[in-house]
């Protein structure tokens, strides 16, 4: 899903239904496939809740059996470049010295923006010293109720590998990992915070439904969520999801070929709907099974 990032700016919860949880279900093997090649080859692909709580574990039993079956792990950006981009996007994303966010959005935006950050205590001199995209990733920061980057699938995973001497790659690297964001035009990025900030309606259900939907692996339901949340802004959705999704496949189908058995982990919406990677894989004749 989206990069992580760390900041005293994470003050609010933006689309917590993708990347938060709320109250446990009861376990299941989880949202987890096992995927075989037209010519044979396995892996298993994983999806990923990003920031979790310590109350939402143990995982579903899927995660250690794929683990565990596995002598690979795959994330969608290598844990080392992960740092190097989270940092840089932070100051890619800050404008240089003598220059802020006013200069470069529609005033009636720039209104909009000072008096609901005045309403949340956010001094105008700290909120646009960022681009809009930037402020999104700052929005989306876990910061409070125990949720945590650290407790997401992915550090969980990433975590088990390096105490078991699991090699771990990325499906992209660190600068198209930050391109997601940082590659959008002005405008872009200004029409991403605004769909980010005003509620419309269409998210698709609230963090209990989310988690549960997990639980059980309805990525359908996931991804139906998050096209629903960018549902006037479909370029972006695409650029989060489909787009990544299309650039991962051929990956994937070396991993198959590689005679090694990956565990993949990404986002969970990015494993639905006709873009998503379980539908591209059984387009070039995969066996897709849910554990």
């Amino acid at each position: 899903m989206a990069p992580k990032l760390r900041s005293p700016l994470a003050f609010l919860l933006f689309f917590a239904a993708l990347v938060v949880g709320g109250a446990r279900a009861e376990a299941t093997s989880g949202c987890i496939w096992k995927i075989t090649g037209p010519t044979g080859g396995t892996l298993y692909l994983g999806g990923s809740i990003h920031a979790l709580r310590s109350t939402d574990y143990p995982l579903p039993s899927g995660y250690n059996r794929a683990f565990d079956t596995s002598t690979r792990v795959a994330l969608e950006v290598d844990p080392k470049a992960l740092e190097t981009s989270s940092s840089g996007l932070l100051k890619a994303g800050k404008y240089p010295k003598g220059d802020n966010l006013k200069n470069h959005v529609d005033p009636r935006t720039y209104d909009y923006l000072r008096r609901l950050f005045g309403l949340l205590k956010i001094p105008e001199e700290k909120f646009s010293l960022y681009r809009p995209w930037c402020l999104v990733l700052l929005l989306e920061s876990p910061s409070s109720g125990g949720f945590s980057h650290d407790l997401g699938v992915d550090e969980f995973v990433m975590n088990r590998a390096r105490a078991n001497g699991k090699a771990i790659v990325g499906l992209e690297s660190s600068d198209e990992h930050s391109a997601v964001y940082s590659g959008l035009s002005e405008r872009q990025s200004e029409a991403l915070l605004l769909v980010s900030l005003i509620p419309t309606g269409n998210t698709g259900g609230g963090r209990d439904q989310v988690l549960n939907a997990w639980r059980r692996g309805d990525v359908e339901s996931l991804s139906r969520s998050l096209h629903a949340a960018y549902v006037d802004f479909p370029l972006f959705a695409d650029r989060m999801l489909g787009a990544r999704n299309r650039r991962w496949v051929p990956k994937l189908e070396g991993y198959l070929r590689s005679g090694q058995t990956y565990f993949v982990v990404v986002g969970a919406a990015h494993l639905g709907g006709g873009d998503g990677l379980l539908a591209l894989l059984r387009a070039r004749n995969c066996k897709v099974e849910q554990l």
